[in-house]
């Protein structure tokens, strides 16, 4: 409870002018503040990475440590969280497409459902070297599985042998495995999010080879100037992840009825 008193005083000093919450008063905001930073830190946002592993140059988003691990500043992820949900709805007002990457266990569920509940694309459970980069190999790799999808549902399986049936099932399962997550994706994302720096470097690469846009989860053992756009915050736990994953589908869906709002009009 300490660290939440500590914060309070942390709130008193946010900047006056914010994104996501410009329009209402800032008494109004200190409060919704207040219950925000309170509602992380029992998400276990806070929570950084063993002190002897951190990245220096995560240094201003720490708050000091706690039992040889780094305590994040809670109001920096609020107000990092307040300037992602902006750029993720002008994205969507635009019309962009989002590919949300987490493949770890305790991310590869909240990706997934996140990806579904917006309709858009997700890899949860490992990332391909090429998904991006070698889209066009890619591509041919998710049209295999739509194909062999299709053909489930006929009776094309019933004429097979049973070692026929055996390798269709298997590259069947491999296929969806890796790119389930991908078979509505025509063309590149507008924007990637990641669960993860560390834990999904890879496709974070492919996106800077790309010049797609990144959102990171940053924990202290992270590197900021690697991201376009990213949330100092707990990168190993699904509750917080869930936490920050529920703000950026709101502020998805948001963007997109806006968009279908102008369209009417």
């Amino acid at each position: 409870m300490e660290i939440i008193k500590k914060t309070d005083s942390f709130v008193k000093k946010l900047p006056r002018k914010t994104t996501s919450f410009s329009a209402r008063n800032w008494e109004e905001k200190q409060v919704i503040d207040k219950k925000l930073i309170k509602s992380m830190f029992e998400a276990g946002l806070h929570r950084g990475d063993l002190t002897q592993n951190w990245n220096p140059k995560m240094a201003p988003y720490i708050r000091g440590e706690f039992k040889g691990k780094h305590v994040i500043n809670l109001v920096q992820t609020l107000l990092y969280l307040e300037e992602v949900c902006a750029f993720l709805e002008k994205e969507a007002l635009k019309g962009k497409k989002f590919l949300f990457v987490g493949t770890q266990t305790h991310s590869s569920v909240v990706v997934k459902k996140t990806a579904i509940r917006t309709n858009s694309f997700f890899v949860n459970e490992k990332w391909l070297g090429g998904m991006l980069t070698n889209w066009k190999t890619a591509k041919r790799l998710v049209r295999r599985l739509n194909f062999l999808l299709m053909l489930e549902k006929t009776t094309y399986i019933q004429k097979l042998s049973k070692k026929e049936r055996n390798d269709f099932k298997k590259e069947k399962n491999k296929l969806k495995k890796y790119f389930l997550g991908l078979r509505s994706m025509q063309k590149l994302p507008g924007v990637v999010i990641l669960a993860s720096q560390n834990q999904e470097m890879n496709a974070l690469k492919e996106c800077q080879r790309l010049k797609i846009p990144s959102v990171t989860i940053l924990d202290t053992n992270s590197d900021p100037t690697l991201s376009d756009y990213f949330i100092p915050g707990n990168d190993d736990s699904y509750k917080s992840l869930n936490f920050l994953f529920k703000f950026f589908r709101l502020a998805i869906k948001k963007g997109r009825n806006k968009r279908q709002q102008l369209t009417i009009n």
